[in-house]
């Protein structure tokens, strides 16, 4: 037998899952879906060529390593955050393994060079970051944000010859990124 208790339930229910629809709704139209600004690489792209400035001020450009150097690009949401820090750590840790494998971590996100810095001082990070303001480079390689709310994380491993041979996402386990990445190394060799 429904009672009358069941029923508000079960209204309340429908009208929650109404709400959550309207709000996914709303957040997934404020993004930005202009095809000349949202990329999409793949596995099997060519890494499209970029600069940003680094954490001291330089500029890095992806193509001057090109022919010399295989690359872990990692886009990650923030400096010193909880799962950030995880996976940049992870990445310190494991970067032995990743210059025995003849391969440059490079990391990005949207915090400026003093933010950078002061990441890189705090846990002796090992490796380059760079500065995406504005998430243009984030865009370019087709990295969306978590929820509508929080900027994604997604890690490309790229050939010397400038290939993505490895696309990985997950935004809620970060230090799977360094395991993956190690494991599409393995397979160039």
């Amino acid at each position: 037998m429904v009672t009358f208790a069941n029923q508000m339930n079960i209204v309340k229910q429908i009208g929650l899952m109404l709400l959550l629809f309207s709000v996914s709704i709303g957040v997934s139209s404020c993004q930005n879906t202009d095809k000349e600004t949202m990329g999409k690489v793949s596995k099997g792209d060519m890494a499209p060529d970029f600069e940003l400035p680094d954490q001291d001020g330089n500029t890095f450009k992806l193509s001057d390593l090109r022919g010399k150097k295989n690359i872990v690009l990692y886009f990650y949401p923030a400096d010193d955050t909880p799962g950030c820090t995880a996976e940049a750590c992870s990445f310190r840790d494991s970067y032995e393994e990743f210059a025995n494998n003849d391969t440059e971590v490079v990391g990005v996100s949207g915090n400026g060079i003093g933010s950078h810095q002061a990441f890189i001082a705090k846990y002796n990070l090992n490796f380059t970051l760079l500065s995406d303001k504005g998430g243009k480079i984030k865009r370019l390689y087709g990295v969306t944000d978590f929820l509508g709310l929080v900027s994604g994380r997604k890690t490309f491993v790229i050939d010397k010859n400038g290939k993505v041979v490895m696309d990985f996402s997950s935004n809620t386990n970060a230090t799977k990124h360094v395991k993956e990445s190690l494991k599409a190394l393995e397979n160039l060799n």
